[in-house]
Formats: structure tokens, sequence, C-alpha cells
């Protein structure tokens, strides 16, 4: 297998708008030959995915998921370019997947840029601490946090957080995969994670 270097995983990503891990993939599988990326993007549907994500999702659906001891629910609002894909039974089928997941994973936000500032700062602190408590170099500091930033990302934030049935692939990427098979923007706008005993969780959006 062909050394796949960042530099090019970052040129397939700008060429063709897919995920990094999509373009990572699409290169190890055509031993590092960027036109025949494209093409395994494109046959995969990756690249059209991307096309399609900066568009108006305003159909959709609520869905309810609750745990089989009654002890925990979940809500997720799933949204659609149309009402016609919203009643796709592979949507459905999608949507109670994430709801599983998220009561699974018990992610605290949506998305990366939900976080809120205090909150990165006081992470930041804490791993730079950690690092120099550790004797590392000053330079090294910045690449230490960034790695640590992903791990709590990957922890916290739904869209980064490995997916529960499939743990090699992310939520965005699932997602993703779906917008490619059902030709449509596909966005999860919210959720809320309830359990008995627990104080009710802000909405996340």
């Amino acid at each position: 297998m062909a050394d796949i270097s960042a530099d090019k995983v970052k040129q397939l990503r700008e060429a063709t708008g897919a995920g990094m891990m999509d373009c990572k993939r699409a290169l190890e599988a055509t031993n590092g030959d960027l036109e025949k990326a494209k093409d395994w993007l494109r046959q995969k549907g990756m690249a059209k995915a991307a096309s399609k994500a900066g568009r108006t999702a305003s159909q959709g659906l609520v869905h309810a998921y609750i745990h089989h001891n009654g002890q925990l629910g979940v809500l997720v609002e799933l949204n659609s370019e149309s009402d016609f894909v919203a009643r796709n039974e592979e949507f459905r089928h999608l949507a109670h997947e994430l709801a599983v997941h998220i009561a699974a994973a018990n992610p605290r936000w949506l998305r990366r840029e939900d976080v809120p500032a205090e909150i990165l700062s006081r992470e930041k602190t804490i791993y730079e601490a950690q690092a120099r408590e550790l004797k590392r170099p000053e330079n090294v500091l910045p690449k230490i946090v960034e790695g640590k930033l992903k791990d709590f990302y990957k922890q916290d934030v739904l869209l980064d957080q490995p997916f529960a049935k499939d743990d090699a692939r992310t939520v965005a990427e699932v997602i993703k995969e779906a917008i490619a098979k059902l030709g449509e923007n596909i966005t999860i706008s919210r959720f809320a994670r309830f359990k008995v005993g627990e104080s009710l969780p802000e909405e996340a959006s």
C-alpha cells in the first residue's frame, strides 16, 4: 500500500469536497492515485454528498426512542430537503439508529461550534498543564493540546463521535453516506436525552 501523505489527502478533499476520512480511504483503495481516488469517491457517492451538504433541509421528523427499561429516552430531529425523503423507510431507520446512538453515547453537544468558549478554554488550560507536568517541550504543546481536543470532541460532540453501531465511522460520516444514498441534504437539528433521576438536559442544537 502506498504511503498516503496528509498533503495528498488535503488535495483530494479540496478537489472533491469529501470528508478527510473518505479521502484517505479513497487514496488507500487506489494506491495513492489522485485521479483514480476522485473516481472512487464519485462511485461511492461521497463527492456528490458533499455538494448537497449546503442545501436547505427544512422537512424531516422528530423521532422518539425509549430504552426497553423505560428509564432512558431520546428525542432527535432529523431533517431532509423534501417530505418525500422524510417518509422514506431508510431515512426513518437512520433517525432511529441516531436516537439509539445518542442514548448509548450521551453526547453533550451536536457540533464542535456548540461547545461553549469557556469550556474549551478550560480544557486547553488543563491539557497544557498536564503536558508541562510531564516536562514536554513548549514547542510541542500546541500539537499535544490539539490531539487532546480531538479526543474531547470524540467523547462529547455527537457528529465527531464514533457511531455506536459501527465505530469505524463517525456519526458525521454515517449522515454523509445517507446523503449520497438518498440524494438530498440531511442534517440533525437538535436532540435531547432524558434519564430517570437526572436533571432535565439543556436542549442541544
